[in-house]
């Protein structure tokens, strides 16, 4: 009987711990709301950045952006460490870096070995916490061909670029502990352009934004072309280098540079689905 008892005062022990804790339990293992678990970013304060670009990226880089961060990491004790690549480089690859020539690196050449010189997704992502990546400028040439989309064709058109950035999107989810940061592509001179190209530019990177970039994944957009368009459909006359040339220009660049680190630390504190797509 004496067993019998101490058998029952045990088990009513046990259950009065459970009901006191278990809410606890549970409590502390809960994801925050609106975290997606598959996507767990490392976290901490040593954050490596690269910035994957050619001219019109070289351009917003040398208006300031290694300086403001050099900046942020001294008011707020964190050590983002950025740095930047020509990528593709112009040889052997070619000094292309269209939406096809992503899906070709990262997507048709994927692995551990690297393609015509140039990093795949398996090679950077162990370097690199947060990748970012953009196109130049005649990336905003965009045509539409309805009856011909091929996800292996270089013609720039609606069609195939939204075959490439769903497989891009697919191939950058398998990389759950980076995140990814698009530019929304660099606009064209009303002088060096057509209507229709400019309308088509607007209408994909519409989509980039609205549709393509979901909320809770490891994707996310920094909106470029808004800022250099000023939400037209062509570059502001006043932001390019000048009448013929799409580059952007010094003052431009100057004034955008903030708004990429910005951009890219709201990304890392995990703001990045609910703070302005163009850092401002």
């Amino acid at each position: 009987m004496k067993r019998l008892i101490i058998g029952v005062m045990f088990l009513f022990s046990c259950a009065l711990l459970y009901i006191t804790c278990a809410p606890a339990a549970i409590g502390n293992t809960t994801p925050p709301k609106n975290i997606n678990t598959n996507f767990i970013f490392p976290g901490g304060t040593n954050i490596s950045i690269i910035l994957l670009h050619h001219s019109t990226g070289g351009c917003v880089w040398a208006g300031g952006v290694p300086e403001w961060f050099t900046a942020y990491n001294s008011s707020n004790q964190v050590n983002y460490a950025i740095t930047e690549r020509a990528y593709p480089k112009s040889s052997p690859y070619g000094w292309e870096n269209y939406p096809y020539d992503y899906w070709n690196i990262w997507v048709n050449h994927a692995g551990y070995s690297q393609y015509l010189d140039e990093d795949t997704l398996e090679l950077l992502t162990p370097n690199y916490d947060v990748i970012v990546f953009k196109h130049c400028f005649p990336v905003s040439g965009l045509g539409s061909d309805p009856g011909n989309a091929d996800i292996a064709s270089d013609t720039k058109t609606i069609e195939n670029y939204k075959l490439q950035y769903n497989a891009l999107k697919t191939k950058m989810h398998e990389f759950s502990s980076n995140r990814f940061i698009i530019w929304t592509g660099a606009a064209l001179l009303e002088a060096n352009t057509t209507p229709e190209q400019a309308t088509n530019a607007f209408n994909f990177f519409e989509w980039v934004k609205n549709i393509w970039d979901e909320p809770g994944d490891n994707i996310f957009v920094w909106d470029f072309y808004t800022l250099e368009t000023g939400g037209g459909i062509y570059l502001v006359l006043s932001n390019a280098e000048n009448a013929s040339d799409d580059h952007p220009n010094t003052n431009f660049c100057k004034s955008v540079a903030p708004y990429f680190g910005q951009r890219v630390v709201n990304v890392i504190i995990g703001n990045g689905d609910t703070s302005s797509i163009t850092g401002q």
